[in-house]
């Protein structure tokens, strides 16, 4: 794969995929040879697995009280008025 196909890759596991990259991937599938197309999907899952071990070592826990300041917060709002 090249670079441009790795970075691709990413930005699939990311979910960060807008409609241009989508028909580049689609592309990619469709018409690459069978080997490139299986370490295109290899590099978005060891990316995603990557990403997934990052989340765990660095999770921390939300401050204590935050549930009920976001729950009063959310209570104090107005309710759309229909017109």
């Amino acid at each position: 794969m090249n670079e441009s196909q790795i970075d691709l890759a990413h930005t699939v596991a990311l979910g960060s995929i807008d409609d241009e990259d989508h028909h580049a991937v689609q592309k990619m599938l469709d018409h690459e040879d069978p080997a490139l197309r299986e370490a295109f999907i290899i590099e978005i899952h060891r990316t995603r697995e990557a990403l997934s071990a990052l989340a765990t070592a660095t999770a921390a826990q939300p401050p204590a009280g935050l549930r009920a300041r976001l729950l009063a917060a959310i209570n104090a709002e107005q309710p759309p008025v229909a017109s």
